[in-house]
Parts: structure tokens; C-alpha cells; sequence
């Protein structure tokens, strides 16, 4: 198995939501995180008033699949997330070599 760890734009998180249904992937944990990459910092102005922006709210998708869907749905995480500009985000891959399934008894 592995984990599949994608940092999305906010807007871009019910499609890729949906693309993953649809290959059969229906569970997932989702966190909103803030950050920034290649971007870095930048400069917006709200009611005249200029100020800087560290960090970029982000959504960062957590999910475990079977090794054998893994390249499909990292194309689809992909596919789904580009938006083509910069701080469209990162997908990261790790084994998992254990797993324990938390059951209300």
C-alpha cells in the first residue's frame, strides 16, 4: 500500500474529489494548511492598505491505496489539480507498511 499526500488549491479540491470517485477512491482526510513554495511571499492590498502574504491557504489531501491503483490516481490527483500557474502544489508517495483499522466496539 501506500499514502499519497497532495497539497491542492483550495478551489480545486471538489474536483479533484469527484475525479477520484470516479475511479473508486472514496475516502480521503483533508486538512487546510497554509504555505508556499516557489512563489514565495507576495504583496496584496486590501482597502488601500498594502501587506504581505507569507503563506498561502492550501488544502493538503491524505489518502491510502492499493499499490496497484497508485499511478492512476496520482494522474488524476494531477490532472484534476492543475490549474497551469504557479503554487498548483505537490503530490508526495510513501509506503505504508502497517495498518490498523480504528472500530467502535
Amino acid at each position: 500500500m501506500k499514502k499519497i499526500e497532495a497539497i491542492i488549491q483550495l478551489s480545486k479540491l471538489n474536483e479533484v474529489q469527484d475525479a477520484l470517485e470516479d475511479i473508486g477512491i472514496d475516502g480521503m482526510t483533508v486538512c487546510e494548511v497554509k504555505g508556499f513554495g516557489r512563489q514565495n511571499r507576495h504583496k496584496e492590498t486590501y482597502r488601500s492598505q498594502e501587506y504581505t502574504v507569507n503563506f498561502l491557504p492550501m488544502i493538503k489531501l491524505d489518502l491510502v491505496v492499493a499499490d496497484e491503483i497508485l499511478d492512476q490516481a496520482v494522474t488524476v490527483v494531477v490532472q484534476a489539480a492543475k490549474t497551469g500557474s504557479s503554487g498548483d502544489g505537490k503530490v508526495l508517495i510513501s509506503e505504508v507498511t502497517e495498518a490498523a483499522c480504528a472500530m467502535a466496539i
